[in-house]
């Protein structure tokens, strides 16, 4: 079972739990049941896969104050709310917590399946965009002092001369340094470079 189908599934009531839980797994889902969300922190201090189901009344600790208490642990797995109570200020609030859904208990089957896999797929979007983000930062550590200077003039807009000027450097020497920062970059034109730099927050230094 892979890590993109576990379902951390956090409500008090065990027949809720008993009854989800099963229909999760008839999905194909990986269920992992909690009956409160501090016993879910507390599995969960490492790094918690897939995505989390959580109901909104609880004692302890409910759905709302848990999403806080992740963002607090940096813990990015994304959540799906669960509620008997739903209203309009619980369910603003949850969103911009960044609850993923908010469903109203009884809800159908199909919307919770279609909930958990938005859910899953932003998690999986989010770790794509984090590695590619890991890697374009790789390739810029690879750039040399001066790869580093060059860039920094290209990202302003400078042409190569207004570089080579600025550097001390002759024109056909820039013209190089570009070549072996488009290379080790892997970028097939000045526009993805420039859309890689940014992504990475490099910053300007060198060329003023």
């Amino acid at each position: 079972m892979t890590a993109q189908r576990i379902v951390h599934l956090i409500d008090d009531d065990a027949a809720v739990r008993d009854a989800v839980g099963m229909l999760l797994r008839t999905e194909g889902f990986r269920v992992l049941p909690y009956d409160s969300a501090p016993a879910f922190l507390k599995a969960a201090q490492a790094r918690a896969e897939g995505c989390v189901v959580t109901d909104v009344r609880m004692p302890e600790m409910n759905g709302i104050e848990l999403i806080a208490k992740m963002q607090e642990e940096r813990l990015s797995t994304p959540v799906v709310v669960l509620t008997a109570h739903a209203d309009v200020p619980l369910a603003v609030e949850a969103m911009k917590l960044g609850a993923v859904d908010l469903l109203e208990k009884p809800f159908e089957d199909e919307a919770l399946i279609a909930a958990i896999h938005a859910a899953l797929d932003r998690r999986n979007a989010e770790e794509n965009k984090s590695r590619e983000s890991n890697d374009v930062k790789n390739r810029l550590a690879s750039l040399t002092r001066r790869e580093n200077e060059i860039l920094a003039g290209l990202l302003k807009g400078l042409s190569n001369k207004v570089i080579a000027h600025d550097l001390g450097i002759s024109i056909r020497t820039a013209e190089v340094h570009r070549a072996n920062i488009m290379a080790k970059m892997r970028a097939g034109n000045l526009a993805e470079l420039v859309k890689m730099a940014l992504a990475a927050d490099f910053k300007l230094s060198g060329v003023e």
